[in-house]
């Protein structure tokens, strides 16, 4: 019990749920059958409880479970629901301190060190409740007035009641100043901006080779900054190897073995190049997790390093920074009706009062959040006049000002690929630039260079314009304008939209019937279980095709009368001035998304293209109706990087784990069109003892699936898999090459238990992100973790947490898969073998991805089992196994394996 901010009294007590305790939640909590044999029944206390509760608030962490779990049990018993204002912990944690990565009771114990010595026990969760309460209120009331004010028109639809206890507050602070002076103040929002000043870097007269003495010597800077720091050879070696590229202004391959410390080996040489040269470097990195990694860990350490200024600055997409006029925007006009839209807001409302980037990947939103998001990030811009205020309140063109002030910046393979194909608009210029986890940039260019269109997206498009009758942003427009006779352009409008939306729905329906009915082998399936069609030559031929033709046609025609009609509201009609700014801004983001819309299907639906292209249909048949995508890409991508980068840009260094086949970076320079001539190569190996931290374990007896054994290959494989389990308490990672196949797994794995021996995480069945399963996969103690597709790579669970890896299958890309399909036919007419030149080399790489998942310090050990055969008895098996480290290799009937598997995991 809760007064004045104190802990005034505690009570517990165990009821007896009148039926068995299942096994999980005796687990789970501790309490057993034995244990509530003799406990009070629930009605015994009923009126107890309902007294304590009289004339209070109900503080609970997930409070609609908690409530709901009492009511019910209240109503079953005849009596009266709770009707107490309810604060949900949970979902104030969200709103209050929106970049926390979980929102577990146990996490946020963890996070704010509050005493936590019986999880799951009623006493001590309550106990911990109340005093992340007090955190909480104590954040709410460090809030700026604005935050709050706006907080209060949000309250309504929040699962908290908040009313009362921000009304309080916002009395408190009525004509107070907000002692922050780095919290801006402008229309009603309060946000924090702030311009930090950008020290000049300083000279190093030194050569190279004494910039890296200094440095990597066993007396050096690391050994100095880092107690445990061992001298790793490799680390120099790479960061020569990058800056004899540098220097002779040539491009490089580098293939660093896990272990390398690779980040730090390549921002050394970025950092000498940039100083003694004065130029500016470009980092990029596959994902924008791994950029905030190397600005938030890699950086600081490098700072410890060299005693230096170092003016790094982090460069995305629009798409990932806030645009606060947007937001303001719908916080004061937009629905409130959507929950996850709500707390979006608020969540954002407190976290601009912390940010200084605007980068929503600082925050966790809800799953609806990102949709919102959308309508208020930066990409919604057209260039912002800059006499414009808001130019001035803009994260990014905060970031691009950052950006510009920076001899280093570190972006992401998206944006490297996006500023390429615009002419080099988006990033400021460079010349040398280092491309990390670089086995991803051919996937990458290639995507960003070819489209993707989908029902659901166009669709929300024409329903985001609106009608001239509804409040949507063409009627937006409308208003702001003058004019005096709306009629014929209104008439026009609506009837385009409407004609657009009918054919939008013909066309997709349409494309949907046509993927359904052609013949089996005409059909793939992806990884993520939709239904995959290559759209060929001979599909033009087909009258469904062309009728498909006709109707993007049509739709084509609709999207130019709505642009005819934008452009006259521009040309014809004069504005008052105050509205010009928000109008033409609103306008050139319509026009925007309908000319890219009429240039995509014109590129999908014509034949031919000025880049040979690789066209493909994507139908989930699981999904909601018309989960229909479109997709293009070049068939080879070599010749446009050729011509728009590696020509245009001095020294290009790809860096990654996995680079080659057999030693080999054959592969990799074929598929990113880099010349022999003007290029440096280097293997660099992993510093780790490999062959006395691993053994590889290959069963002789599994079903062979070539012959149809589908079922008996999985039901062999989940045996393995819990007998491995056993072996070492879970903390094993499964790694599928197919949805399908893991769904299966994860069904029979749950049969097969007794007890709930594990718990069974599984991707696309367990909700959540990729990181959310990883987290929740660390968080037990005897897990195990089913993945497919993303799970290969970028997974880093180190130490005890992962003790085993089981691959069910070669990591082989399907041979109907559009894509591969294509390549492997261009390939056979150029007359290439598309197995030894495309989908092997493809396997290995991905194949070394997965494998290097288990070790990631020199002080982890495990189990890799390998449930495919054909890696000892295929031609091809030996490239898989020549690519990984040498490791003991046991293939041996799963009895045997599992022997030795307890021998020499319990004798390590």
């Amino acid at each position: 019990m809760i007064e004045n901010d104190e802990i005034k009294e505690t009570k517990t007590t165990l009821l007896n749920p009148n039926q068995p305790i299942p096994p999980f939640i005796s687990n789970l909590t501790g309490i057993d059958n034995e244990e509530v044999k003799d406990a009070p029944l629930f009605i015994d206390k009923a009126e107890e409880i309902i007294h304590i509760l009289q004339d209070s608030y109900i503080i609970a962490h997930n409070a609609n479970f908690d409530v709901g779990f009492l009511n019910m049990e209240l109503a079953a018993n005849g009596y009266p629901e709770l009707k107490n204002p309810v604060l949900d912990t949970v979902e104030l944690s969200r709103i209050l301190f929106p970049t926390i990565s979980s929102y577990k009771l146990s996490h946020l114990a963890e996070h704010f060190d509050l005493h936590h010595d019986d999880p799951h026990r009623a006493l001590s969760d309550a106990y911990v409740t109340a005093k992340l309460f007090f955190k909480l209120k104590e954040k709410l009331d460090h809030l700026p007035y604005e935050t709050l004010y706006k907080l209060k028109n949000l309250e309504e639809k929040l699962q908290s009641d908040l009313a009362v206890i921000l009304d309080n507050r916002l009395e408190e602070l009525a004509f107070r100043e907000h002692p922050d002076n780095q919290i801006k103040h402008y229309q009603g929002l309060a946000f924090r901006m702030s311009e930090k000043k950008t020290k000049a870097l300083s000279r190093i007269d030194k050569s190279f080779g004494e910039y890296l003495d200094d440095i990597y010597q066993e007396q050096g800077a690391l050994s100095k900054a880092f107690s445990s720091y061992e001298p790793r050879e490799g680390q120099r070696q790479m960061s020569e190897t990058i800056y004899d590229a540098f220097s002779a202004g040539k491009h490089a391959f580098i293939e660093a073995g896990t272990g390398t410390g690779k980040s730090l080996a390549y921002l050394l040489p970025a950092v000498y190049q940039a100083v003694t040269n004065k130029e500016r470097l470009i980092i990029s990195t596959y994902t924008t997790q791994l950029q905030s990694q190397l600005l938030e860990e890699e950086i600081p350490l490098l700072k410890k390093v060299i005693d230096i200024p170092l003016p790094v600055a982090l460069m995305k997409g629009k798409n990932h920074y806030l645009n606060l006029e947007k937001f303001l925007y719908e916080l004061d006009y937009g629905s409130k009706d959507n929950y996850d839209f709500v707390l979006t807001k608020a969540i954002l409302l407190v976290w601009i009062t912390e940010t200084e980037t605007g980068d929503i990947d600082e925050i966790q939103l809800p799953a609806g959040g990102y949709i919102f998001f959308q309508k208020v990030s930066a990409d919604v811009e057209k260039t912002i006049n800059p006499k414009s205020p808001w130019f001035h309140h803009s994260y990014y063109q905060l970031a691009r000002r950052r950006a510009q002030k920076a001899d280093i910046i570190i972006t992401n393979h998206a944006l490297l690929c996006t500023d390429m194909f615009n002419d080099y608009a988006f990033l400021p210029g460079y010349q040398k630039v280092i491309i990390d986890e670089a086995h991803h940039f051919e996937e990458t260019a290639s995507h960003h260079y070819g489209l993707k269109l989908d029902y659901i997206q166009m669709q929300f498009t024409c329903n985001y314009l609106g009608t001239a009758d509804e409040d949507k942003q063409f009627n937006k427009v409308l208003k702001a304008s003058d004019m005096s006779q709306k009629g014929e352009l209104i008439n026009k409008w609506n009837a385009a939209i409407k004609e657009a939306k009918y054919d939008i729905d013909e066309l997709f329906q349409l494309i949907e019937r046509f993927v359904k009915a052609q013949q089996k082998t005409d059909k793939a399936t992806s990884d993520l279980g939709r239904v995959q069609y290559r759209i060929k030559a001979e599909t033009y031929q087909q009258d469904t095709w062309q009728l498909a033709q006709d109707i993007a046609a049509r739709l084509r025609m609709h999207f130019r009368k709505l642009l005819d009609i934008l452009s006259r509201l521009v040309d014809e009609y004069s504005l008052d001035i105050g509205d010009e700014k928000q109008f033409l801004e609103d306008i050139g983001q319509m026009q925007d998304v309908l000319e890219k819309y009429i240039d995509d299907l014109k590129v999908m639906f014509q034949e031919q293209n000025e880049v040979e292209l690789i066209k493909w249909i994507e139908v989930d048949l699981k999904g909601k109706h018309h989960s229909v995508f479109l997709y293009s890409e070049p068939s080879n991508i070599a010749p446009i990087l050729a011509d728009d980068f590696f020509s245009k840009k001095e020294s290009v260094i790809f860096t990654s784990a996995t680079l080659t086949m057999g030693s080999s970076f054959k592969f990799i320079k074929e598929r990113l069109g880099v010349s022999e001539q003007n290029l440096l190569t280097e293997q660099i190996a992993s510093p780790f003892h490999y062959d006395k931290q691993v053994q590889l374990l290959i069963p002789t007896d599994f079903p062979n699936i070539r012959y149809g054994n589908i079922d008996d290959f999985v039901y062999a494989v989940c045996e393995a898999i819990l007998s491995l389990a056993e072996v070492t308490s879970g903390r094993m990672l499964v790694l599928f090459t197919s949805y399908d196949m893991l769904r299966k797994a994860n069904d029979l794995l749950k049969e097969m238990m007794t007890e709930q021996q594990y718990v069974i995480i599984a991707q696309g069945v367990t909700s959540g992100s990729r990181s959310r399963l990883k987290k929740n996969f660390q968080s037990y103690d005897r897990a195990i973790l089913l993945g497919t597709s993303s799970f290969w790579e970028g997974v880093d669970i180190p130490g005890e947490d992962l003790s085993a890896l089981v691959m069910v299958r070669l990591p082989f890309q399907p041979p109907n898969h559009p894509v591969f399909e294509a390549k492997s036919h261009q390939l056979k007419e150029e007359g290439k073998n598309p197995f030894m030149d495309l989908s092997l080399p493809q396997a290995v790489i991905k194949f070394k991805q997965g494998f290097g998942r288990l070790i990631r310090s020199s002080n982890d050990r495990g189990i890799v089992f390998i449930c495919d055969g054909r890696i000892k008895t295929a031609k091809y098996g030996k490239y898989f196994l020549e690519s990984i480290p040498e490791v003991p290799v046991h293939y041996e009937t799963t009895r045997y394996l599992m022997s030795h598997a307890e021998n020499w995991f319990h004798q390590q």
